[in-house]
């Protein structure tokens, strides 16, 4: 393990965060421990309020932020409260109505999200889990008219989520594949969740594009953590794609590194043994 590691990328869900979805002790000590010799920038599907918390749990709330998979690239500078955004990448309002109209009629709930802000139809059981898990609060309101402004000032959806029983994410799941792919990507987080995102981006794309713009780095020269198939692309580009012990068995296919559980603190254990042996062997 002796490579020339000088950025730190790592998803959150089923990744960086423990079995109670929060950051543990361990993980914030070692992480605040490096975040002076090395970046370390959050990627996931989360919008950037469900992201902020953890950067300022890690004191790292100057850290690039990617964000939607990689559709919204962004960094907050010292005392700024409005980010310098790198890349915004969007699905088109056309898209959005078509995905909304596969789901009329199931019981399944569909949230818009652009930027900061999240769209939900309703305060159902699915708003409230998600905003339990994210510490967001969404904007309830009716999704067509959304889309309607959304038309009539050019904007697009950083990410649509679907949830909702397994069997109708199986049908929906299809469907889109089969009608949009050009269009999307279909990330089947769960069972009951689909997320959905610009064909265009990537986590690897972003992650690339931070580091080339903020740091002159290469991909080759990060560290990089994941657990599912979104994190796939990311973990094979970086120079050490790390999979935690509770990845899907195709994300542990496709990495040389493997650590432990997220609730076992894998990403910290990783950090822990790279940095410590780096310190050690530079001393």
């Amino acid at each position: 393990m002796m490579m020339d590691i000088r950025a730190i990328c790592t998803d959150i869900d089923g990744t960086l965060l423990d079995s109670r979805r929060e950051l543990s002790p361990r993980t914030i000590q070692v992480i605040k421990s490096i975040k002076n010799e090395v970046p370390v920038i959050l990627a996931s599907s989360r919008m950037p309020s469900a992201m902020r918390h953890l950067q300022h749990e890690l004191d790292i709330l100057d850290h690039p932020l990617i964000c939607y998979n990689g559709g919204y690239v962004i960094r907050y500078t010292t005392g700024s409260n409005k980010p310098e955004v790198l890349d915004t990448v969007t699905i088109p309002v056309q898209v959005c109505e078509t995905i909304l109209g596969y789901t009329a009629g199931r019981t399944i709930h569909l949230s818009l999200y652009t930027e900061d802000n999240w769209y939900a139809p309703q305060d159902d059981y699915w708003t409230e889990r998600e905003a339990r898990v994210t510490k967001v609060t969404p904007v309830i309101t009716a999704l067509p008219e959304v889309l309607q402004r959304w038309q009539v000032s050019g904007i697009g959806a950083h990410k649509v989520m679907c949830m909702g029983p397994e069997e109708e994410m199986n049908v929906l799941e299809a469907t889109l594949n089969a009608s949009l792919s050009q269009a999307i990507h279909v990330y089947r987080s769960k069972s009951t969740y689909i997320e959905i995102a610009p064909r265009a981006i990537s986590k690897a794309s972003a992650l690339k594009l931070t580091l080339q713009h903020y740091y002159n780095l290469d991909i080759a020269q990060a560290m990089a953590f994941g657990d599912n198939y979104n994190d796939i692309e990311m973990l094979q580009s970086a120079g050490h794609g790390v999979a935690v012990a509770n990845a899907r068995e195709e994300v542990k296919a496709v990495v040389r590194y493997t650590t432990a559980s997220n609730i076992n603190d894998g990403v910290a254990a990783m950090l822990e043994k790279y940095f410590t042996s780096a310190s050690r062997n530079n001393g």
